[in-house]
């Protein structure tokens, strides 16, 4: 089969610079887009914010702790989209195999373009200069043969980057690999593969599939191929939605069934017309809750039949939501549907809806 050409696009600290391109005043200083009161989170970071040890999904308190000049704004999510549609339509000058994953990043197979370049680094290149020329922004981008590679090859150099991973050197590169830098390798995953004596590429490709398997479950099978850099993904330009949900961050913690049966039912009313308006058909309920001291569990229940009534979204939910403890107090609450074939693992859901790099 063909090699492959794949590129990842990764904007740079996408939302905090798009404020200090609009607002002068703000370049080379730290910077953080998101509410900067008591229950406020950090959305995005400058990457002078980030010298401080400031980052994206920290505590607004925790981040002015880190970095007592820390400048706030609030996010203008509609601005950032539309910059999002500018560099998407770049990407369409090249390929229509573009699969966005964020407002700020995407995969391209370039294998064969619109413009019959045979080098995908060059193409690479000519798309950081176009984002540069059209929006002032700096994007770094990774190069390789398959996925997985390529989003790890982007954040080698960032920012302003360009990273290439051939075939030829992919063994090598793994290798040596960190492996907290391996997609979908979570906090906890990596603490529970240091115990198993894995620490960088090298290590992981000692295991067999089995072993992995058993440890990690799906992921293990994931974490087999991709060490030996190999991954059949497709780009995927029109990508099946797979949930869709809503949730509440409360500005005083909740600790009554009663109060959270009230706000489940506003989320079910919320999350039920989206999936009425998208047309969309899932079976599986899951809600979400965090604790006053930020721990995170969820509940899942998959119905017999697609969910058809806002009732019986609510009625599922609330069900779930009375087999959980409470008594730590809550801080967020949310509900989503979700078709019940998704294969997707846990970290790598987590890091899909990480602000680290926006």
């Amino acid at each position: 089969m063909e090699s492959r050409k794949i590129i990842h696009i990764d904007m740079d600290a996408f939302y905090a610079s798009i404020e200090q391109r609009d607002y002068p005043q703000y370049k080379g200083k730290p910077l953080a887009v998101g509410y900067s009161g008591d229950r406020g989170v950090v959305a995005a970071a400058s990457y002078e914010a980030r010298k401080y040890g400031v980052h994206s999904a920290m505590a607004s308190k925790t981040a002015k702790r880190k970095c007592p000049h820390l400048i706030f704004l609030p996010a203008r999510f509609g601005v950032y989209k539309e910059v999002s549609r500018q560099i998407r339509d770049i990407f369409f000058d090249y390929t229509d195999l573009v699969e966005p994953l964020s407002l700020d990043e995407a995969f391209l197979d370039v294998t064969n373009n619109h413009k019959q370049i045979a080098s995908a680094t060059q193409i690479a290149q000519e798309i950081k200069e176009r984002i540069y020329q059209e929006t002032s922004l700096t994007a770094s981008a990774g190069v390789s043969f398959n996925k997985f590679l390529a989003k790890i090859a982007s954040d080698q150099n960032k920012p302003d980057g360009l990273y290439v991973i051939r075939p030829r050197d992919a063994e090598d590169f793994l290798a040596k690999l960190p492996i907290e830098r391996f997609f979908g390798v979570g906090k906890v995953t990596a603490e529970k593969m240091h115990r198993m004596g894995v620490n960088t590429g090298a290590d992981l490709r000692t295991k067999s599939e089995a072993e992995l398997v058993n440890a990690f479950g799906k992921a293990g099978h994931v974490y087999y191929l991709n060490v030996r850099a190999i991954d059949e993904r497709a780009v995927e330009p029109n990508r099946i939605r797979k949930s869709i949900g809503a949730e509440n961050t409360f500005a005083t913690d909740i600790g009554t069934y009663g109060e959270l049966e009230g706000i489940l039912k506003e989320l079910s009313e919320d999350v039920f017309n989206k999936v009425s308006k998208n047309s969309f058909t899932g079976r599986t309920v899951t809600i979400k809750i965090k604790y006053a001291d930020f721990k995170v569990i969820s509940r899942s229940k998959t119905l017999s039949k697609t969910i058809d009534k806002q009732e019986v979204l609510f009625d599922t939910g609330r069900e779930l939501l009375h087999n959980v403890d409470i008594s730590p107090t809550v801080r967020l609450l949310g509900i989503s549907v979700k078709k019940p074939d998704s294969d997707e693992w846990k970290e790598g859901l987590q890091l899909e809806i990480d602000f680290e790099n926006c």
